[in-house]
């Protein structure tokens, strides 16, 4: 029965690491969802208001467990020891930045066949606003976050934004980024596909007001920027 027990916690472990350094363990929950937002080749339409950080159907936030206990749990089985070992990695030596458990780094925008463009999210987050980021209409492109995580293992970390139009709603995206571990090393979070509006009525300067969430629906961090969807690319 022990075998049987420790077969599925391998399995399920294996099926994690397949989607990069995640965790499971004591009731740790980890998801991927991605959500496309059609976008008309026109003014698009006002978006009802509502919840933006919605939960995820049927997601329950799971119990806090921090780093130390996980480890220690089930120190008389080598097997779950080194399974254990196997997901978490070398958890010595992390750095630890100070203050939160997680920490944004950059949010990169990245159009299809351009060069990227990064804002720093660990600076001055203000002027995002006095400079927008300028899409060719119709442009498909993707946005990636940088963050980091020390000391504990966090859970549910969620991204979500508004995009507004003359203070209108007029788009919203809300996406599962997942569990993750501790580690020196930043993580990336990529978005699905997205493509800028087009059209006469399109064009024009849109907020973009983003947030990065736990579980608790705690905001990590909050920012603004100005997507400037344009005619064609600038010189």
């Amino acid at each position: 029965m022990r075998e049987k027990a420790l077969c599925i916690t391998l399995s399920v472990g294996l099926h994690f690491l397949f989607h990069s350094f995640s965790l499971s363990l004591s009731n740790l929950i980890i998801g991927d969802m991605a959500e496309g937002a059609d976008q008309a080749e026109q003014l698009p339409p006002e978006v009802p208001e509502g919840e933006e950080d919605e939960t995820t159907p049927g997601y329950k936030a799971p119990k806090k467990v921090d780093l130390q206990t996980i480890q220690q749990m089930d120190a008389d089985d080598e097997s779950l020891v080194k399974y254990k070992q196997q997901l978490l990695g070398q958890t010595a030596g992390i750095l630890d930045e100070g203050g939160s458990n997680v920490l944004l780094k950059q949010m990169i925008i990245a159009p299809e066949g351009r060069d990227e463009i990064t804002l720093d999210l660990t600076g001055d987050l203000s002027k995002f606003k006095k400079n927008p980021v300028v899409i060719k209409e119709g442009t498909q492109y993707r946005l990636k976050i940088v963050f980091r995580v020390q000391r504990e293992i966090v859970s549910g970390l969620r991204y979500n934004h508004g995009a507004f139009r003359k203070g209108i709603k007029v788009d919203k995206s809300n996406l599962m980024v997942g569990s993750y571990g501790p580690k020196t090393e930043a993580h990336v979070f990529t978005t699905p596909v997205e493509d800028a509006p087009s059209g006469m009525l399109a064009r024009g300067d849109y907020t973009i007001k983003s947030k990065f969430t736990d579980d608790d629906k705690n905001p990590i961090l909050e920012w603004e920027w100005v997507l400037k969807i344009a005619k064609d690319w600038e010189k």
